[in-house]
């Protein structure tokens, strides 16, 4: 059974079936997300985890040893375990899901939902059974770059570095001055939140307590603003966090929205 949350302005959709997804969120009668597509990594905005964005290879050194994920997108795993997996309502706006036998550790993702008058929060929790682990959280929202007939909503964002990558699509350590978009790239050091301002009169800011920030914004139909814990490939890298049984890793996003006159 979805989750609805709803006030006077917005009515958010969470599918515990469709990975634990917010499958819909609309503000003022406009659909701000990207409908159910047949590709699960591509539609609606899903959780990533207990990694975000590519992982080299699918493999990863931990306390001594390799360790494989599946491959998931050729050459690399990409985006974690539990965006098209079921989960289970665990409270009022809860929901629960063990990171499954893909990921070497048992372990499982708490995912909370909140909304407020002119936001959505969503806090995500990893959890670790018995033995630490690494682990990354992250957001995967496809916000719609056009919501109607006024043409395509202008996403404003600026970052003061911005990872490099190598050939294969991962970042190679280095950083640079961000160029022109349009990007696919993870960013650091943001000079106040991402925004999107569409000519409805609707705009959003995204917010959270991840440092990393991916933006895919090349495809046509929608624009990407993922917050994530760690850049991707954090699992090989040493400053990847860690969970452990009495700490769990916690983080959150928010997404807040302006209408009509209250644009800033």
């Amino acid at each position: 059974m979805n989750m609805v949350l709803a006030n006077t302005d917005a009515e958010a959709v969470v599918e515990p079936q469709s990975g634990g997804r917010l499958a819909s969120l609309r503000v003022a009668g406009h659909d701000l997300l990207v409908p159910r597509a047949s590709a699960p990594m591509q539609w609606g905005c899903y959780p990533m985890v207990p990694w975000a964005g590519r992982t080299r290879g699918g493999q990863f050194d931990w306390g001594g040893s390799k360790w494989s994920l599946p491959i998931n997108m050729p050459p690399h795993a990409i985006h974690g375990t539990v965006f098209d997996r079921p989960w289970t309502g665990v409270g009022p706006h809860t929901l629960a899901c063990n990171l499954g036998p893909e990921w070497p550790w048992p372990g499982e993702v708490r995912s909370e939902f909140g909304l407020e008058s002119n936001a959505l929060s969503w806090r995500l929790e990893v959890r670790a059974t018995d033995a630490p682990f690494p682990a990354v959280v992250g957001w995967h929202p496809w916000f719609r770059r056009v919501l109607g007939t006024m043409g395509p909503g202008q996403l404003r964002f600026e970052a003061e570095r911005m990872h490099l990558r190598d050939a294969q699509g991962i970042p190679s350590g280095e950083f640079i001055v961000p160029p022109e978009g349009p990007w696919d790239d993870c960013f650091e050091g943001l000079n106040g939140p991402p925004e999107i301002r569409w000519p409805e009169g609707i705009s959003l800011r995204v917010s959270s307590s991840c440092r990393h920030w991916v933006v895919y914004d090349e495809p046509q139909h929608a624009i990407c603003i993922e917050p994530q814990s760690g850049p991707p490939n954090a699992l090989n890298t040493p400053s990847v966090e860690v969970v452990r049984p009495e700490r769990p890793l916690v983080h959150s996003m928010r997404i807040q929205w302006t209408i009509g006159t209250q644009h800033h």
